[in-house]
């Protein structure tokens, strides 16, 4: 890890400070996810993320961006994913077009490192930025914040060349030069654990587990999220969710799949919006919150009794 990182703009941020953050940005964390970001803002680590889908991974690294007011550069990862596409690629129409104009560019000029005035080809002008390159050459107040997501789909050729380019955070582009971040990113990696990852990748990051969460902090997530529910049914809401994760299915609802749910039934109660969640209304709406055909089929008439059940119940527990 270069030892500047990217400490040096947010070495005093403290855990206090960062929880107001997260507050203004209605982003609900525990103690233990505040002192972890809060470690990997001040030592300038990347902060590695995983847990379940739907489980608010991604949503850290967007809320890190907003909390500091600072751009968010994002890299989806995807079976396939090369060094080339998510660092830079040339504009091939723009140099064709040059070099068949006879502009005087070069062919195979030197970048940067060219004679002085000779034109080329492999300038910055042709030069197409990918997330990796756009975060190392950001030039801002403060530093971008990087979001590599779902790096467990790449392969691990494309994870073993992560490693360089989160070592040093500069990268080496044959045709122009080397290209280091004066201020590096911060740095957030999600995984859905969909494949287990290298110890060197690892030992490079700060570690944080998401698991679903408790009763009150969905039900506080959900309150600050769609607040135009009524506290009542939002309480019912995540009874419902927390019930439902308790069943084996193939995919348990997260907490975005709740959010959809909340917002699904705010959105259907225009006129009636405290009125309980009845069976027939969760039935209906089962799509918000499981995605594979064979979790709704078993979905029975008992299991929605016990839904409503817990729904009714989870009023007590708010007021």
């Amino acid at each position: 890890m270069s030892e500047q990182g990217a400490a040096g703009a947010f070495d005093a941020v403290t855990e206090a400070d960062l929880r107001e953050r997260f507050d203004r940005t209605d982003y609900v964390a525990d103690d233990r996810t505040v002192t972890t970001v809060a470690l990997a803002l001040q030592l300038g680590q990347p902060l590695l993320v995983e847990g379940p889908p739907g489980s608010g991974k991604t949503e850290l690294g967007k809320t890190l961006a907003a909390a500091f007011d600072t751009e968010l550069i994002r890299l989806q990862c995807y079976e396939g994913l090369t060094a080339e596409n998510a660092l830079y690629e040339w504009n091939y129409t723009k140099q064709l077009l040059a070099v068949q104009g006879d502009e005087g560019a070069v062919a195979g000029g030197g970048g940067r490192g060219g004679s002085p005035g000779e034109a080329s080809v492999f300038d910055e002008e042709y030069l197409l930025e990918r997330p990796l390159l756009r975060a190392l050459r950001t030039d801002g107040d403060r530093p971008p914040v990087l979001l590599i997501d779902e790096i467990d789909r790449a392969d691990e050729a494309f994870e073993a060349f992560l490693l360089e380019v989160l070592s040093d955070f500069q990268v080496s582009i044959p045709e122009y030069g080397t290209v280091s971040a004066d201020q590096p990113p911060v740095v957030v990696l999600t995984s859905n654990r969909t494949r287990g990852l290298s110890d060197a990748l690892k030992r490079r990051c700060l570690y944080l587990h998401v698991e679903p969460p408790s009763f009150e902090t969905e039900y506080e997530i959900v309150r600050r999220k769609v607040p135009e529910l009524d506290a009542a049914v939002a309480a019912e809401v995540c009874a419902v969710v927390a019930e439902l994760r308790e069943e084996s299915f193939l995919k348990q609802p997260g907490v975005a799949e709740t959010l959809d749910w909340a917002q699904a039934v705010a959105r259907l109660r225009r006129e009636e919006r405290d009125e309980p969640l009845s069976p027939g209304e969760i039935e209906r709406t089962l799509g918000c919150l499981l995605k594979e055909a064979e979790d709704v089929t078993g979905v029975d008439d008992e299991l929605l009794n016990r839904l409503h059940e817990a729904a009714v119940a989870a009023t007590d527990r708010v007021e």
